[in-house]
């Protein structure tokens, strides 16, 4: 992320759809917004989407008790032409007071509001490839006052998975927890101690077809108090593991396939094998079985235990009907 300006900007512009990067830049903004008015701004976030002609003129209007006033509009692109004129001209001249924080996703719509106005912007590019990963945890490490060698950023990576934010918490909780130079040992060793407390190897067992073992390794994490929510996301990954490398190029080793897929080749490797059994309709289906375990884990459903059981059982029945 490049260096802020000088405090006190009017308007700040984040482009990019990695949501943790854009909700600490966002956070960032708005910090800096506060120490430059020296006091407590009204705040007011809003959605683009949501705003009508005329809504940002009453936002930014005078209060009578005086103070700054601080906008932060969210996903821009999805303004509606009129507020999006609207919002243009009030960037373009701020009335006096106002701070501005956009966020856009770098879509084609509305990126007009990106420029002409005299403002900052702060890019935050989806963090895609493996080795963009390693930058992030390593910044992450650097962020806690620590330091992580390569085999335990890729430790870490594998237990965890891709989510950004996953990968930050288990950063920031690894380094509360541990001491030391975190290698692979300190990584294989936390994660061991809590009982495969990722929840990966539930969904290893289970796209490779092992429902036994896929149930057995479930009802231990839950027993040993694995977060649901992290077992459903470590299916959801297993199974978007499968369909990515299986509609991949077949021709490519492991390593081109590695680098487009920002996966280390091992892991494809991996996933190749969990592939055998597997048909298109079959992952198709399996994709449905995540989506609907997630609604009932995150509150739609009574038990998220039994949930996730059935979720398993319908994950290799999927695999065995391919």
């Amino acid at each position: 992320m490049p260096p802020a300006s000088a405090a006190g900007t009017a308007v700040t512009v984040i482009v990019g759809d990695e949501e943790l990067l854009v909700e600490r830049a966002v956070h960032a903004a708005v910090a800096e917004a506060g120490a430059a008015s020296g006091g407590t701004p009204d705040v007011h976030d809003v959605r683009a989407a949501d705003l009508r002609p005329g809504d940002l003129s009453m936002l930014t209007a005078p209060s009578l008790f005086g103070g700054g006033c601080l906008v932060i509009v969210r996903s821009a692109q999805e303004a509606t032409k009129d507020a999006a004129a609207e919002l243009a001209s009030q960037l373009a001249a701020p009335p006096p007071d106002v701070t501005f924080v956009l966020t856009h996703s770098g879509a084609a719509k509305n990126k007009s509001l990106l420029a002409g106005h005299g403002g900052r912007r702060i890019d935050c590019p989806a963090v895609k490839r493996f080795g963009e990963r390693l930058d992030f945890m390593r910044a992450e490490f650097a962020r806690a006052g620590r330091k992580a060698d390569d085999g335990g950023l890729r430790a870490l990576l594998d237990a965890v998975g891709n989510d950004l934010r996953e990968l930050a918490a288990a950063c920031s909780q690894l380094a509360a927890d541990t001491t030391g130079v975190i290698n692979h040992g300190v990584v294989a060793r936390y994660y061991r101690g809590r009982a495969e407390a990722t929840g990966f190897t539930v969904a290893d067992r289970a796209v490779e077809g092992k429902l036994g073992e896929a149930l057995s390794q479930l009802r231990w994490a839950l027993a040993t108090g694995v977060s649901p929510v992290l077992i459903t996301s470590a299916l959801a990954q297993g199974v978007r593991s499968l369909g990515r490398v299986g509609t991949a190029a077949r021709t490519k080793g492991p390593d081109t396939l590695a680098a487009d897929l920002g996966m280390p080749p091992w892991k494809v490797d991996r996933v190749r094998q969990q592939l055998r059994g597997w048909t298109a309709e079959g992952v198709a289906r399996a994709h449905a079985v995540v989506a609907q375990v997630d609604a009932q884990v995150k509150g739609e459903g009574a038990s998220p235990g039994y949930a996730l059981e059935r979720a398993v059982t319908e994950i290799v029945a999927c695999r065995s009907a391919g």
